[in-house]
């Protein structure tokens, strides 16, 4: 599996005419090559720890327009070496077990604050 890095700026700015919920243009992405060849374009949604002292990326792998329909999510153990990102598969239900516990708990995390935070906007 190979992995580029790259941010998406390809947006003209005039919304009207992509028809996009405009994604940040400072959303990371990433290209992986699965083991079919295929290439996949996905947005990186967090890099995050776990309780097993290592660190995972969560992706979002989007379709040819650029939109994510079915809410599947990608993880990955990332790590850097030389200063480079780097992934590698979970290889273990165990060890996937718990990214997917601690991906969960960020999220509803991250969901409570977005309710929290509007709830005193109002």
């Amino acid at each position: 599996m190979s992995e580029e890095l790259f941010n998406s700026a390809s947006c003209s700015g005039d919304c009207t005419s992509c028809g996009s919920d405009c994604q940040d243009l400072d959303q990371p992405t990433v290209t992986l090559t699965l083991d079919d060849d295929t290439e996949v374009k996905c947005a990186v949604l967090t890099i995050f720890p776990a309780p097993n002292q290592k660190e995972y990326i969560a992706l979002l792998p989007l379709d040819e327009n650029g939109e994510n329909e079915d809410g599947e999510v990608y993880l990955y153990r990332y790590y850097e070496e030389n200063g480079q990102p780097n992934l590698d598969n979970i290889d273990s239900d165990e060890e996937y077990e718990i990214a997917a516990d601690a991906f969960d708990e960020l999220m509803d995390t991250e969901q409570f604050n977005e309710m929290e935070e509007n709830s005193t906007e109002e």
